[in-house]
């Protein structure tokens, strides 16, 4: 054996989308992980977001760092967040093939973005503190 540096670590990423749910005082952090493939997943989907409201946090911080690619479902569900939220929510670490379905939407004009949890939770806390109206109602 030599005494080289070690491999990073693979990151592996569900075929499906998984989603944890951690608050920071009034901050929902939601850490997705997988594909947000169109048409999968809902039940899914309809009790993750029940336990986000049950969890009842005025932000919401959504980060995308393991979501390599979204579909129309999930772009649905980042919408029912927006708007449960009052607006007051950023998505962050958004992928390539992400950010080009929410360039494609215009969802990039409508939802705040940041490049990490860091300054997504910066602009949660200072721009954001009143409700935004991006989308009709």
């Amino acid at each position: 054996m030599s005494c080289g540096t070690l491999p990073a670590p693979v990151r592996t990423v569900p075929k499906t989308i998984m989603i944890d749910i951690e608050k920071k005082d009034d901050v929902c952090l939601l850490r997705f992980r997988g594909n947000f493939h169109t048409g999968e997943d809902l039940d899914y989907l309809r009790a993750k977001m029940d336990e986000i409201k049950t969890v009842n946090c005025p932000k919401v911080l959504a980060d995308f760092e393991d979501v390599p690619l979204v579909g129309s479902t999930g772009i649905s569900f980042l919408v029912e967040l927006y708007r449960n939220s009052g607006g007051r929510f950023v998505l962050v670490k958004t992928q390539r093939r992400v950010r080009e379905v929410l360039d494609i939407t215009r969802l990039s004009t409508v939802f705040p973005l940041a490049a990490d949890v860091e300054s997504g939770l910066a602009v949660l806390r200072s721009k954001l503190s009143a409700p935004q109206s991006g989308l009709p109602g």
